[in-house]
């Protein structure tokens, strides 16, 4: 069974706006996590935080190539490290189309499919909440699933 989760998404903004927006710790928390402790950068270890859920978990970012990819792993505090690999396309100058790939989920895990579409879930929520922030200056998207 493969494994990787995949979803994308066509943002009408340039690509350095949809990079910043992910590694820049402010900005971040208009639409995915509510904190960051750092700016994205290879090989730092970023703190990530949802106050909503009472939740934190660390990001290791392994690869950044300014404007066009973030790689990083996670999960790895709860034993479940995934790799995700985030790159942008831009087609033009007014828009990028976002991609994100996650793999490394445990296919004998008999959960695997569950968390599969979870995974997935969560991915399409963010990018939507990404888009909503960059091209309408939507910020209270972020944190409203109920699980």
């Amino acid at each position: 069974m493969d494994t990787q989760i995949t979803a994308k998404i066509k943002i009408n903004k340039p690509a350095n706006e949809v990079f910043d927006a992910i590694a820049d710790p402010f900005k971040i928390g208009h639409f995915w996590f509510s904190s960051s402790s750092d700016r994205w950068e290879q090989g730092k270890s970023i703190t990530v935080k949802y106050d909503e859920y009472n939740a934190e978990g660390i990001l290791n970012v392994l690869e950044i190539e300014e404007n066009k990819k973030i790689v990083f792993s996670w999960g790895g505090e709860a034993n479940e490290e995934t790799v995700v690999v985030i790159t942008l396309n831009e087609p033009d100058h007014l828009s990028t189309i976002i991609e994100v790939n996650e793999s490394g989920l445990d296919e004998n895990d008999p959960e695997v499919v569950s968390k599969m579409l979870g995974q997935k879930e969560g991915w399409i929520y963010m990018l939507t909440c990404l888009k909503g922030y960059l091209e309408h200056g939507i910020s209270d998207l972020r944190a409203s699933l109920i699980h």
